[in-house]
């Protein structure tokens, strides 16, 4: 499942009565909310931990990126898995893209 679009979509005005709070409730209840207005997503509340796994994984990408740019430097695959702590065999335990969205 991809979070973000399977996030439950408010209006603006939907969010606006539910408030600070009743979005908190929502988001940790029941995941994501993204926000609308005139009918184009423009904001999504997340859980901080979602928020948190996130910046984790941007910074990871960025430095393995930053390493496998170096003039004349090839990564292998088994390099990169092992950057995020896996293995082609954990990969392939790995049913779908539904598992990794927690």
């Amino acid at each position: 499942m991809d979070a973000l679009n399977e996030a439950r979509e408010l209006t603006v005005g939907e969010a606006t009565k539910r408030g600070v709070a009743g979005l908190i409730t929502d988001v940790e209840k029941c995941g994501p909310v993204a926000v609308a207005r005139h009918g184009r997503r423009v904001v999504a509340v997340v859980p901080m931990s979602r928020l948190t796994e996130l910046a984790e994984a941007a910074a990871d990408l960025s430095e393995l990126a930053k390493s496998a740019a170096a003039p004349g430097r090839l990564t292998s695959f088994d390099d990169v898995l092992a950057a995020f702590g896996h293995t082609r065999e954990s990969l392939a335990a790995v049913e779908d893209d539904d598992s990794l969205d927690g």
